[in-house]
């Protein structure tokens, strides 16, 4: 439960952080949403370890494929795809994860950043993550997904993630194995989340005037 204090006029939202896991797997079950599922766990601990509450919201894109459509035709966003965008940029990170066709991100993927404000996403903490049947396709990680989101003006984690088949199953915990990977992320993601300053919005009867933001705009 969320719990306000009021500061000086501003009220605070308590220290609750929330992830958002986007992934475009099409099977079930999916590598890229155990992957998801990896990161967004790993992100957790480390807030958690910080003294951070968490919830973390996981969104399949495969369940909104038709909506995405829809707002391509249409020009808005069904409810149930705006419900998905809105906790996406309430988030205060997020974990992108993609199968990888074709030596990109999938169609599905791409889409749904599409249909998303492309200035909405400017600072947001964001950790990428693909997965596909080859080692050789872990290059779209840096070649396709963080062009993307550097584009959109994201804040993405140094450390992104490929899993491959090889990845999967086989106990690997030494340096730089799939867990070690995924840990590094997540560090990385709760560090950037924690360095945000916290969320605030006016207290009630304490909105500025019109002319008050034009002053503090031209002063």
């Amino acid at each position: 439960m969320q719990t306000h204090a009021l500061t000086e006029g501003v009220l605070e939202v308590a220290d609750i952080k929330r992830i958002a896991v986007i992934t475009a797997g099409l099977s079930e079950p999916s590598s890229s949403r155990m992957l998801a599922d990896q990161l967004a766990a790993d992100a957790r601990r480390h807030l958690e370890d910080a003294g951070v509450q968490v919830e973390v919201d996981v969104f399949e894109l495969r369940d909104s494929a038709v909506d995405i459509a829809n707002n391509f035709v249409a020009g808005f966003a069904p409810p149930r795809l705006t419900a998905v965008i809105d906790t996406v940029l309430a988030a205060d990170g997020v974990v992108a994860v993609s199968p990888i066709f074709s030596a990109s991100y999938s169609g599905l993927f791409k889409s749904f950043f599409d249909v998303i404000e492309n200035k909405a996403l400017v600072g947001k903490p964001i950790i990428l993550g693909a997965t596909g049947g080859s080692a050789r396709h872990s290059l779209a990680l840096e070649y396709a997904l963080r062009p993307l989101f550097q584009y959109l003006r994201a804040t993405v984690t140094p450390t992104s993630v490929y899993a491959g088949p090889a990845d999967w199953g086989n106990g690997d915990d030494t340096v730089d194995g799939l867990a070690d990977r995924t840990d590094r992320a997540g560090s990385e993601l709760a560090s950037l989340i924690l360095q945000q300053r916290p969320a605030q919005r006016s207290a009630a009867g304490d909105e500025l005037s019109f002319e008050q933001m034009l002053a503090q705009t031209t002063s």
